[in-house]
């Protein structure tokens, strides 16, 4: 059985500043699931693009372009399916106690948090379809929400995921462009598809520093594996009910617009890292952030937004790193995943893939 705790590689959504990132997780006693929250203190730039045949989500039509409100306070990522939605609730409390949200009266009181939300479907993983994330796991991931964090795999809103037959995750991954510019994306990985390709033993995306060729013992190995779920020997008794979310950020001033956008191009990233992906049984969701607090008037634009051809080539500098960091971050929920007792990770069934292992 592979380590129970959460592995930590480099690369976080916090990379971009601005953003906490916190996690409340659930096992035993009929409880496998949990919640993950992004904070955005006074508020971030926010765009969505929903994908996939069974989406579950809150507070998305706020996001739209030609709507009132320009910023968010929050996202939720949580498991629980619909009924997982309520973890948003909590957030708002939380935040309305620290007097956060979009002003609505003459008090600095009178606040509305606005906390979109998207789900997961891990309904009865830990043995009782009843145990799922309310009000209180949305809370309680606020209040541990950090600016520096790494912990990635089994924890919050991936402590219930499965990919492909293998144990799904929460994953991440940030970069740095020539300019300055970060780019970076937390994903939670809960897909019918698979991130490994079964061919080669080793994840469709490649851009993975850390990884071997594994060895033939651990190729046939994970290949008999895959092989044994497509003849349905070993296809798990839950409904094949799955779904990837996740966000995408940069420091970087966005519109609501350019930040639909965003996460439009970042289901690029999704869709290499995963395959197939954007089924029906699929609810993909990413959220696009930019976190930059200034707005772009046309005082605070820089050359570049102001020449036609230089703003186009800033905005595919930002989307193309989109896509590749949320196709890393996808990645990096299954190579981090741990092994549950009646489903395996990647790492205990590859172990001679990755560099820290002998």
């Amino acid at each position: 059985m592979a380590d129970s705790r959460s592995v930590h590689y480099s690369g976080s959504l916090t990379d971009v500043g601005a953003i906490k990132v916190g996690h409340f997780s659930r096992t035993g006693n009929g409880y496998l699931t949990g919640t993950t929250v992004v904070l955005t203190g006074q508020g971030a730039v926010a765009g969505v693009d929903v994908r996939g045949g069974g989406p579950g989500t809150r507070e998305t039509d706020v996001l739209r372009p030609e709507n009132l409100v320009q910023r968010v306070h929050g996202i939720v990522l949580t498991g629980g399916s619909a009924y997982g939605l309520g973890a948003a609730q909590g957030v708002m409390e939380e935040l309305e106690d620290q007097h956060v949200g979009y002003p609505v009266g003459e008090s600095p009181q009178w606040v509305v948090p606005i906390v979109p939300a998207a789900v997961i479907f891990d309904l009865g993983r830990g043995g009782n379809f009843r145990m799922r994330p309310d009000a209180s796991f949305g809370r309680r991931a606020a209040k541990r929400a950090h600016s520096h964090t790494d912990h990635m795999g089994t924890v919050g809103a991936g402590v219930g995921a499965r990919s492909g037959g293998l144990r799904g995750g929460l994953g991440m991954a940030s970069m740095t462009l020539a300019d300055g510019a970060i780019v970076s994306a937390l994903a939670v990985v809960n897909s019918i598809g698979s991130v490994i390709n079964p061919e080669t033993a080793l994840p469709w995306d490649l851009n993975q520093g850390r990884l071997h060729k594994p060895s033939a013992i651990d190729r046939r190995r994970l290949i008999k594996y895959l092989s044994s779920l497509q003849q349905g020997n070993k296809m798990p008794a839950s409904p094949s009910l799955n779904t990837t979310i996740g966000v995408v950020a940069t420091n970087q001033s966005l519109t609501k617009s350019e930040c639909k956008k965003f996460a439009s191009v970042a289901h690029d990233g999704l869709a290499r890292a995963i395959r197939p992906a954007h089924l029906m049984n699929d609810g993909d969701t990413i959220f696009g952030l930019s976190v930059a607090q200034g707005d772009l008037t046309l005082e605070a634009r820089e050359p570049a937004f102001i020449d036609p051809h230089g703003r186009p080539a800033f905005l595919n500098a930002i989307l193309a790193a989109g896509a590749q960091v949320f196709s890393r971050a996808c990645t990096e929920a299954i190579l981090t995943a741990t092994s549950t007792k009646n489903l395996p990770c990647y790492r205990e069934l590859c172990p001679s893939a990755f560099s820290d292992m002998p």
